[in-house]
């Protein structure tokens, strides 16, 4: 009996999904380039004009442009790419200057990408002293006085991309900076090597420095990726133009013979921008090819690369003693981990996310250490938040554990800081504060420890960003400063999160401040009495509390604050849709074609 073909409609398509498509814009200026339908997602290469070598008189080399590989940047519809010029060669008269290479620009999504325009090299009555010009890579340095390159990488950018340019030495002007090393590397002035690439399909080489003038009349070299060499044999020897569409740097003239008038510098080469569209086809795929296809790891779509913060619940600050007049310690903020737009030092790996259910769990804030007539209470530890995926104990799953409590007044060891994701701040008398990353977590520390108390005041809270500031500090009865927090934009606008409680003041002193929403310290009058709650779902400490005077009702303990709740936000590009519940979560539109997902309580989170 004959088999349907199971209802498949179309065309079968068995053979290969697509070849990437291509895209070199070589054109100086902007131009628009068209992606395919459904294309989400593109690798990028981006390099800036080649900076002008010197004319007149033993010109510096021009630094290479700005040399940059972008992988997996968001883009729909149509990108705009911008072409930067060369700079322009320097003149065969005093000062001989050359121009600065141009900016190369992606814009996709509404995020421009950017690759800087090379440095000019230093010229013959430089104002500026003989030094190179900064860039994507520096121009070389004047040989007068041996003079420094300028600077590469500049504005900075990670990974770098662009080198120093080489100070000038002797007689020899310094070479330009190339993408892959430092002007002067191979020989003095000798221009830096570019950096390859194989976005196009072939291994080429890119964004090589200008070679530097040389009084004896010998030819340097540019650096392999289109640098140009410098002049000579020959007096009033030109330098060598950069390569068009590498980004390399022009070659600086040579020795002159006869005043005024000299040899020209070259001009830097333009940039170049390549768009790779990442393999993928339409078309109705039979079984067969499509379980081949996921075998191999070349089925498009099945996996995206998300950002994510997840901040844990944060430590509660402890409490005060009947017959004492001291401050008790601030909470520990939340554990901290983020992928992206936050603070670069502490910005762990992208996260693949593959479609299916993740399990979301947001972490409480812990309580803040109960009044009692005698002794006082350490805070509570926060609770840990968590991102994973349903019902399995996955080794990816990003974890950001609670920040421990603040220290109590005359409670031993409840006046020691518990340890956390950050430390909670020691109480008084003089009690050590507890430890950060706690348990830990690597490669990068999820928080810091909290300040020790002293005889008379609690210790701040550590945050994220420092570790919180001891008690006492310029004053013995004034408690310590919660440590500080970071900055994320991962929704759009740069928030404070995870930082510490302050500490309670001795008898009428300075309130420790907390830190990113962190409740403050109390103190005895005119008040406030017990400490401040820490804001709900940034994972910041809670503040200590104050001894018996600081109460209304002599006598009687003050509380310490609660700490803040914890959240875990997720950014996905858009060709993901996600959903969240319950529904006091949310889903929004984000820049850069981004979708972010924002949960405050615990749920699950769908990824389709």
């Amino acid at each position: 009996m004959a088999r349907s073909n199971g209802g498949i409609i179309g065309k079968i398509n068995n053979a290969s999904f697509g070849k990437d498509k291509i895209t070199s814009t070589t054109p100086t200026g902007s131009s628009t380039v068209t992606l395919q339908p459904g294309t989400r997602i593109v690798d990028t290469l981006i390099v800036g004009g080649g900076g002008g070598g010197a004319g007149y008189f033993i010109g510096g080399g021009g630094g290479a442009g700005g040399f940059r590989t972008i992988e997996s940047i968001n883009a729909q519809g149509n990108v705009t790419a911008t072409i930067g010029a060369g700079g322009t060669a320097g003149a065969t008269t005093n000062p001989g200057k050359g121009g600065d290479g141009n900016d190369s620009t992606l814009l996709a999504c509404g995020v421009t990408y950017t690759s800087t325009g090379g440095g000019a090299g230093a010229w013959s009555g430089s104002s500026s002293g003989g030094v190179g010009n900064t860039g994507g890579s520096g121009g070389g340095g004047m040989y007068d006085g041996c003079q420094a390159g300028g600077a590469g990488n500049t504005p900075p950018v990670s990974p770098p991309q662009g080198n120093n340019g080489g100070a000038g030495v002797g007689s020899i002007s310094g070479g330009g900076g190339g993408a892959g090393e430092t002007g002067n590397t191979d020989g003095t002035g000798y221009g830096g090597d570019g950096s390859p690439s194989t976005i196009t399909g072939s291994d080429v080489t890119y964004a090589g420095g200008g070679g530097g003038g040389d009084a004896a009349n010998n030819s340097k070299p540019g650096g392999d990726g289109g640098g140009g060499k410098s002049g000579g044999p020959g007096t009033d020897s030109p330098g060598t133009a950069g390569t068009a569409n590498t980004g390399g740097g022009g070659g600086g003239t040579t020795n002159n013979s006869s005043a005024p008038s000299g040899g020209a510098g070259g001009a830097g080469g333009s940039g170049i921008v390549v768009v790779k569209e990442i393999n993928k086809a339409s078309g109705v795929w039979s079984m067969q090819s499509q379980f081949q296809a996921k075998k191999q790891g070349t089925w498009p779509g099945v996996a995206a690369t998300v950002d994510y913060l997840v901040v844990g619940g944060a430590g509660g600050g402890g409490s005060g003693y009947t017959p004492c007049n001291d401050g008790a310690g601030g909470g520990g903020a939340g554990g901290y981990r983020a992928s992206g737009y936050g603070p670069s030092p502490l910005r762990g790996s992208a996260l693949t996310i593959n479609q299916g259910c993740y399990t979301i769990t947001i972490g409480a804030g812990g309580a803040g250490g109960t009044p009692a007539p005698s002794p006082g209470q350490r805070g509570s530890t926060g609770s840990d938040s968590i991102l994973n995926v349903c019902g399995t104990e996955n080794t990816d799953k990003i974890t950001s554990d609670g920040g421990g409590g603040g220290g109590g007044v005359h409670s031993t060891p409840g006046a020691i800081g518990g340890a956390g994701a950050s430390g909670g701040g020691g109480g008084t008398p003089g009690q050590p504060a507890g430890a950060g990353n706690t348990p830990p977590r690597s490669p990068i520390p999820q928080g810091n420890a909290g300040g020790n108390g002293n005889p008379n005041a609690g210790g701040g809270g550590g945050g994220i960003g420092s570790v919180g500031v001891a008690g006492g500090c310029g004053c013995s009865v004034k408690g310590g400063h919660g440590g500080c927090g970071a900055c994320n934009a991962i929704t759009g606008s740069c928030v404070a999160y995870a930082g510490g409680g302050g500490g309670a003041a001795g008898n009428n002193g300075c309130t420790g401040q907390g830190r990113a929403g962190g409740g403050n310290g109390g103190r005895r009058t005119p008040g406030p009495f017990g400490g401040g709650s820490g804001t709900a779902n940034v994972g910041s400490g809670g503040g200590g509390g104050g001894g018996s005077g600081a109460s209304p009702t002599p006598g009687v303990c003050t509380p310490g604050g609660k700490g803040g709740s914890g959240v875990v936000i997720v950014r996905a590009p858009n060709i993901r849709s996600l959903t969240v519940s319950p529904g006091t979560n949310t889903v929004a539109s984000a820049p850069g074609c981004t979708t972010v997902a924002r949960f405050t309580v615990s749920g699950t989170l769908t990824v389709s």
